[in-house]
Order: C-alpha cells, then structure tokens, then sequence
C-alpha cells in the first residue's frame, strides 16, 4: 500500500505579498506550486492537499463591505465567505493539478470537498478574538462597525492607525468529513480539503450543525486531518527551506533532525515565532504524538531533494541522523 501523505500548502502557494492578486498571478504561482508535488506522486505517495485562505477571505470579506455600502446587497455571513473561499482556491488547485498531471502522464483524479471542522463552543479562543481579518479601518469606521455590527476590533499589525476586527480561531476537534476523504484517498484519489482550516461548526443539543463567527489555522487543521485518516506523513509547505533555531538572529541556527521531546522544548521555551512558526510546529507535534510517522516544514520546490525540509520524527538520535537519507 503506498504510503499516505496529507501536505498543507502555505499562503504564498496562490497569492504573494508583492503582487496584486490577479487570476494570472494566482494560477501561475498554483502552477509553481503544485508541480513539486509531481515528486512526491512519482515516488508512491497518495496525497490530501490543504490549503490556506487568508488573502483570499479577506478579499471576500472586503467585497462583501463594498457591496453592502454602495448597493445595499446583503452581507454574507464568516462563514459562508470561508466556504466561498474553499470553493474558488480548491477548483484552481484542482484544474491546476490536473493539467499538471497530465504533463507529466500521470492518470490520477482530482477532487475538491468543502470541508466542515468541529470546534468546540466553549472554546477559550471564543472570549479572546485574536485572528484579523478583513480590511483595515480607520478608528471612527471601526467604532461605528463596532456599535452596529458587535464586531470587536485591534490595531493593525501592519498600518498605523488602522484596525482590523478580530475573530476567534479556536482549536479544531475533529474533521467532520473524514470518512469521505480517507475512502476517497485509498481509492487513489487525490483530494482537496479543509481550505483555510475548514469551515468551523459545532453540534447543538439536537445533534444539529450550527456555525459560529470565527475561523481555523490551516495547519492546526490539516495536523488533526492527517490523524483522522491515518496518514503516515505530514508535509507543512512554507516560504523558507528549514526551521530555525533563533530565527533572524545572529544566533539563529538550522534544525533539520528534530525528536518529539527536543521540539517540544523548543516551543515550550519560545524558539519559535508566535502566529507564524509556531502553529505549525504545534500541528506537528500533535500528529507525531497521535501516531504520525514524520511531520516535515519547507519549501516546495526543495520536495525534488531527497535531503529536503526539517523533519520532526518520535525519537529522532544521532544514530539516526548518521544512517538515515532522504
């Protein structure tokens, strides 16, 4: 049986900080993207591809202002622009992926399912929103959208004087697609799932799905995707080849054999960076802990070298480093 592999595309697979946005831009760097994954088909793995949303969202999340200001059209609800966003990143991947494949004579289907994640509603996130999304404000905007809206707002990381409101991004529980993605895979399918971390919901007393205002982090998800449907790998894809110990610093230092007990010290002690670097390793370590094989983080186009990525196993020693080649 091949082995299984779920691989979490970072925000810089569709749309990159220096660039407008364009359909163009967004497939050409999808295209990039989704070829170094050829590596991966070539040598047997069956694959599940996450991926994130956030510029995209918020580009969804602006239009909906726009059109409630200027011609009075109803405002779709977090939720439902975190599916929209689901829909549109997935069905370019997928056309992507396709053409791709079929460059390189690969016969494989492709499918995209918009992906529902259980949270839990008594989640701590739920009384700290903490997660921006959306477009920037000025202080009088945000007041007036706080007063009408009960939106809650905090300055903006980026441009001063700005706010952006804030939403929580509580913990995911469980994928409630699962099944369906997992006899999917084993039946040699490649799947498209949990976009932007999935759509968070939770069941009433009823049984019913309900759905709250908030939103995932991708790899938090996609971590908990891989231990639901038994993956033997997870692949974290980000904008730099290796983790790094004291990142930015005259002290920083590549980590590339990482065990269980070292990366968790690591985060325990504040190596690695809050809301970039450190969520992915916390994905990591939740899926290595659960049964996970190995978890890697780098870059997609170092997936051709088989010495590619920092890679988190159980009980990683030296002994291992010195026999071991990727």
């Amino acid at each position: 049986m091949n082995k299984l592999a779920v691989v979490a595309l970072g925000g810089n697979a569709l749309l990159r900080n220096n660039e407008e946005g364009t359909i163009e831009q967004q497939e050409q760097n999808a295209a990039d993207t989704v070829e170094n994954l050829v590596h991966l088909i070539k040598d047997g793995y069956e694959l599940v591809i996450t991926h994130g949303n956030g510029p995209q969202v918020g580009n969804i999340l602006m239009r909906n202002d726009a059109g409630e200001k200027m011609y009075s059209i109803a405002p779709m609800p977090l939720d439902i622009c975190v599916a929209d966003s689901q829909g549109g990143i997935g069905y370019m991947i997928e056309r992507i992926l396709r053409n791709v494949l079929n460059k390189h004579g690969i016969k494989k289907n492709v499918i995209t399912m918009v992906t529902l994640v259980e949270v839990d509603q008594n989640d701590p996130a739920f009384e700290n929103p903490s997660k921006r999304v959306g477009k920037t404000y000025n202080k009088a905007e945000a007041e007036r959208l706080a007063e009408e809206k009960s939106w809650i707002f905090k300055p903006s990381t980026k441009e001063k004087n700005g706010f952006r409101r804030v939403v929580p991004s509580p913990v995911p529980i469980d994928i409630i697609n699962k099944e369906t993605i997992e006899l999917l895979v084993n039946n040699g399918n490649i799947v498209i799932a949990a976009g932007g971390g999935g759509i968070p919901v939770y069941y009433d007393e009823d049984g019913n799905v309900r759905t709250v205002d908030a939103v995932i982090d991708k790899d938090r998800a996609s971590g908990l995707l891989a231990k639901n449907i038994g993956a033997d790998e997870l692949y974290i894809l980000t904008d730099v080849p290796f983790i790094y110990k004291d990142y930015g610093l005259p002290t920083q230092k590549k980590l590339e054999f990482l065990n269980y007990a070292d990366t968790l010290n690591y985060l325990e002690i504040g190596t690695f960076a809050e809301g970039t670097m450190e969520p992915k390793i916390k994905a990591c370590l939740e899926f290595i802990k659960n049964g996970g094989s190995k978890s890697v983080i780098t870059e997609a186009k170092k997936l051709e070298d088989k010495s590619f990525g920092s890679k988190i196993t159980m009980n990683y020693d030296q002994k291992d480093i010195e026999k071991q080649k990727y």
